[in-house]
């Protein structure tokens, strides 16, 4: 289909409305502060979303920490990347592998005490801008990690500083508080189709 220059008049006037009709809206976004943001749902991409985050927060000069819940000490394409350029950011690896791996319930209590005393040392440092707490959602959906004591820290963050949690099934009390929520819906996934973990996309 050819277009007139009468349609493309019409769009262009239609697309200065919009443009001032947005500038009218943005004029009202007036808050600045740090932004509580949840990762959840049964979808891939929760924690590639905020690893996202972290490298576009480091080319504003940001300072990131991110610190691992459940995660153990398997190899990544992100864990090779950040450890070959410890300057970028502080990167915490500080789980001890999925409850079925470990088979050890106080262990995983252990280590969830353990990454979240991390967690909280980041949050207060005020070198710090941006703190992505990964698969935290996975430990206190699991209650190896009190949901009212973070929660209560959370409440009383520097307001300054960005934060971002990851993992399925988000709790609600951690929902209710955020300022930014994305569940992430699974369409379709390779592994149904009896395809492998893929190096670069999975890991």
């Amino acid at each position: 289909m050819t277009e007139t220059e009468d349609q493309h008049a019409k769009h262009n006037a239609r697309m200065k409305k919009v443009q001032a009709a947005r500038a009218k809206i943005q004029a009202r976004r007036t808050i600045e502060r740090g932004l509580l943001i949840i990762h959840t749902g049964n979808g891939k991409g929760k924690s590639s979303s905020a690893f996202g985050m972290a490298i576009r927060s480091l080319g504003w000069g940001m300072k990131v920490g991110i610190v691992q819940y459940v995660k153990g000490s398997w190899e990544t394409g992100e864990k090779n990347f950040f450890e070959a350029n410890p300057d970028l950011l502080t990167w915490d690896v500080m789980g001890d592998g999925f409850t079925w791996d470990t088979q050890d319930r106080a262990q995983d209590i252990a280590a969830a005490k353990a990454a979240w005393e991390r967690s909280k040392e980041l949050i207060m440092d005020p070198d710090y801008d941006f703190v992505i707490l990964d698969e935290l959602n996975i430990v206190l959906r699991d209650d190896t990690l009190d949901i009212t004591e973070v929660t209560a820290f959370l409440k009383q963050r520097p307001m300054e500083k960005h934060i971002c949690i990851t993992g399925r099934n988000a709790k609600a009390e951690l929902i209710e508080m955020a300022d930014l929520v994305t569940e992430f819906e699974e369409v379709k996934h390779p592994f149904k189709a009896g395809f492998n973990a893929q190096k670069g996309v999975e890991y």
